[in-house]
């Protein structure tokens, strides 16, 4: 496979509006469709209950997202490394003290409230999370642009190593590949706003604390936004279990942007028609798949031990 000619490594990516709605089929119900208020002025009124209760379905949802929480001690403990902002922190009666020093160091030094409260609570505070005796809230994830990935792997001077998740929704395997990604440098994790987990506490957990450090973006549409990639000049590489080619055969050194598909179902067809190639992982055993985090990273390691091999000099 040829490399492409040049990385394109500067200039805006661009987002693309939505198409305007055609003139005149805005309503093309009858005009006597519609009941009549007293007077002969057309009743509004669902219309504006559902507009209104649509706005109030989006504020509730912006509050949703202004503030979580974080759960577990080495999730909490990166997430004040890191420098998030974090309200309040709290932690279990009766936990024992060598496991939340370093946060309460932490919170000393940042001025955070620490508050003691009932383990009872935070079960209910985050039921489906193993907290460990210490819980913190704290502001949002920041997800970022995916300019902002390929300029991270312009400051760092190395061509661009990108992942692009296709509709990944069980949140801890989006927490092990965020983890991974971490280890192997990857800049960033570029994943769909619709039909995949998002970062949550459970993501935070799993991850080790990583999703602090991977840059994350959010896009509407991945097809488009594998499009504007390759015109930036990045390879878009596929792992499909039908691919002929092995992983271990490909040049995983290129600009690259690793699609890595859906726990059951894998890439989309719209994905997988998009990328400029597919890679297999050998499989010897009777059961021939491997589950969605952990193909991904044997993926990005091998892009790692080619990078690391193709940039020590020769002897």
């Amino acid at each position: 496979m040829d490399k492409r000619n040049e990385y394109k490594g500067s200039g805006a990516f661009g987002g693309r509006g939505g198409k305007p709605a055609a003139p005149g089929n805005r309503d093309r119900r009858p005009a006597g469709g519609r009941a009549a208020a007293p007077g002969g002025r057309p009743d509004n009124r669902g219309r504006d209950e559902r507009a209104h209760g649509r706005e109030q379905e989006r504020e509730h949802e912006a509050g949703a997202e202004q503030e979580q929480y974080i759960a577990g001690k080495h999730s909490i403990l990166e997430a004040l490394r890191a420098g998030r902002t974090i309200n309040k922190i709290w932690v279990a009666e009766g936990a024992q003290k060598h496991h939340v020093h370093d946060i309460l160091t932490e919170a000393k030094a940042a001025g955070i409230i620490v508050q003691t409260a009932d383990k009872r609570k935070l079960d209910q505070m985050v039921s489906d999370v193993p907290h460990q005796g210490v819980i913190a809230q704290a502001a949002a994830y920041a997800y970022v642009e995916v300019e902002d990935i390929l300029a991270i792997a312009e400051r760092r001077g190395e061509p661009p190593f990108l992942l692009i998740l296709d509709e990944i929704e069980d949140p801890h395997n989006l927490g092990s590949i965020l983890r991974t990604a971490d280890c192997t440098g990857v800049h960033g994790v570029i994943i769909p706003k619709r039909r995949s987990a998002q970062l949550t506490a459970t993501v935070s957990k799993t991850s080790a604390g990583a999703v602090e450090y991977v840059a994350v973006a959010r896009v509407t549409n991945l097809v488009q936004t594998i499009e504007r990639l390759k015109e930036r000049g990045v390879w878009i590489g596929g792992a499909d279990g039908a691919a002929k080619q092995e992983a271990y055969r490909a040049d995983l050194t290129i600009p690259l942007a690793l699609v890595i598909g859906n726990e059951g179902s894998g890439i989309g067809r719209l994905v997988k028609e998009s990328c400029d190639f597919l890679v297999k992982l050998p499989m010897f055993g009777r059961i021939n798949s491997l589950n969605a985090s952990v193909a991904a990273s044997v993926l990005m390691y091998e892009a790692v031990r080619q990078r690391m091999g193709a940039s020590q000099p020769a002897r």
